[in-house]
């Protein structure tokens, strides 16, 4: 599998919604993507964790995946698939599957999570994935997540494996790693922002676009910051950047996609706020909250 570069931009996670009896609403899902890439995304991501992908039942997965692929065929839009584990063996397989979705141009895979491997058993598990994978891979390093904290000397042996596009970076911060790895990018390895508080600083030190879930909402203002700081006017980004960051926070009080699910069902464009177990809903103090902070940016 060669290198495809990832479309610049921001890449939005989609959520699940659910009808009001807790089925996937399959009508409504297909109305945001469009709504979204109107809005100026760049592109889709189906089955990230933002939708919810461990509560979705195989055949629910296949919907969701059939309904967002028309979508982005519909629109020439890049479209992103979730697919992998800590098992690579399992991995491979929810990669080959991407076979039979040919709207699919990349996946986002897990730094394997729970088991902790090696630095060098990452390593192995992705250049296993990326050898066998029918589409680039884009590593999903979120360490507060999978308790595996990579160094940027190994983020940049991974962006060296051909088959692997680039990274959803989701550190919990700007580091030295990241300032380290930043400085020396392998060719061709896209650096995609993972945590929406930190988008604006990030494309700042470089990075190519964002998979952000706070851009279901004012996703033109997300689009326009990424276009804004790779033109070079950092005056006007950084004040973007900073009006968007108290909106992501916003979004964020409660877990994800709780407080953006609360938002759009209030916005009228999903049928419900419900979510599925472990999760509950978003508390009101927090949507109306998010609310607030998605009217002051004056959109």
């Amino acid at each position: 599998m060669g290198r495809n570069k990832l479309s610049s931009g921001v890449h939005i996670p989609l959520i699940t919604p659910f009808t009001p009896a807790g089925d996937v609403a399959l009508e409504s899902l297909e109305s945001l993507a469009h709504e979204l890439l109107t809005d100026g995304a760049a592109g889709l991501v189906a089955l990230g964790t933002t939708a919810e992908v461990a509560t979705l039942s195989p055949a629910e997965k296949a919907s969701v995946v059939e309904v967002v692929a028309r979508v982005c065929r519909e629109r020439g839009a890049p479209l992103m698939i979730g697919a992998g584990s800590n098992d690579t063996a399992a991995s491979l397989e929810a990669l080959t599957a991407l076979k039979a979705v040919p709207e699919a141009g990349s996946a986002l895979a897990l730094v394997p999570y729970f088991t902790r491997p090696s630095e060098a058993g990452v390593v192995a598990h992705f250049t296993e994935l990326a050898s066998a994978s029918p589409v680039p891979i884009v590593i999903y390093h979120i360490p507060y997540r999978t308790g595996q904290d990579l160094s940027a000397q190994a983020l940049r042996r991974l962006g060296a494996l051909p088959g692997i596009a680039g990274v959803k970076y989701a550190a919990g911060g700007i580091t030295a790693a990241t300032v380290e790895l930043m400085a020396d990018l392998p060719d061709g390895f896209a650096v995609m922002a993972g945590d929406d508080a930190f988008f604006s600083p990030l494309l700042a030190m470089g990075a190519h676009g964002g998979i952000l879930a706070s851009a279901h909402l004012a996703t033109g203002a997300f689009a326009d910051l990424v276009r804004t700081w790779h033109a070079g006017d950092a005056v006007t980004a950084a004040a973007l950047g900073h009006r968007l960051a108290k909106l992501s926070a916003a979004l964020f009080t409660e877990p994800n996609p709780t407080v953006i699910k609360g938002v759009l069902h209030a916005q009228g464009r999903i049928p419900s706020a419900a979510v599925r177990l472990p999760l509950l809903p978003a508390g009101p103090d927090a949507v109306a909250d998010a609310l607030s902070a998605h009217d002051a940016l004056g959109l």
